[in-house]
């Protein structure tokens, strides 16, 4: 896997998804992190989520990697080397109660394995990027389906916006939000993601 830094996330990204779960759509890029540690790698494996702690829903993302420090005016054709496809799992019903106490999404959405990543492979520019979607088949079923086209705000504003207020630097990588269809996972589920026709990495749910 590349070099891992920082995990940066962007929250409600696609207007579809902000609407399926009742939220307003941002004014500016809504970003949260996780730990290094939620990081885990898709190889056909079995990964465990917590299974005690109310639904845990997945939500399918193109993920970014960061191949050189920010400077501004840098163009994300330059700045982005290569991109995977992760899955970012919440704890939904842990992010219900915290988001009406006005608490962190930590709990929610930086357990351990709650960062499932592919394999990566080379950004061959935002052009190209755009003409092609990424979906997710759970037991052979197609349940996510996006393109880069449907977000709210793009990669250059994404990567701009987090270089400003946090800092954007080599090996950090970038979850860019999740389209519509999200939904709770059970205990057996068989995870197809996929970059166009492109099988990109499977795995099996298995919770605890």
């Amino acid at each position: 896997m590349e070099l891992i830094r920082n995990i940066y996330c962007v929250g409600r990204n696609y207007g579809l998804h902000a609407a399926e779960l009742g939220n307003d759509i941002p004014d500016e890029p809504m970003i949260f992190t996780k730990p290094t540690h939620a990081l885990t790698p898709i190889h056909g494996q079995t990964i465990t989520l917590p299974g005690d702690k109310g639904e845990v829903h997945f939500e399918t993302e193109l993920v970014v990697h960061i191949g050189h420090n920010y400077e501004a005016g840098m163009s994300i054709d330059s700045l982005i080397d290569t991109m995977a496809l992760g899955i970012d799992f919440t704890l939904r019903d842990v992010q219900s109660v915290i988001k009406k106490k006005g608490q962190p999404w930590l709990p929610a959405k930086g357990f351990l394995n709650s960062a499932a990543l592919t394999v990566f492979r080379p950004f061959k520019g935002y052009e190209e990027v755009r003409q092609t979607e990424f979906s997710l088949r759970i037991n052979g079923t197609e349940a996510q389906r996006g393109n880069v086209n449907d977000m709210i705000f793009n990669l250059q504003v994404i990567v701009d916006y987090i270089a400003v207020n946090y800092g954007l630097g080599k090996g950090d990588i970038i979850y860019t939000g999740t389209p519509a269809g999200v939904g709770a996972v059970s205990s057996g589920d068989k995870f197809e993601l996929l970059w166009g026709s492109e099988a990109m990495g499977e795995f099996t749910i298995g919770l605890t």
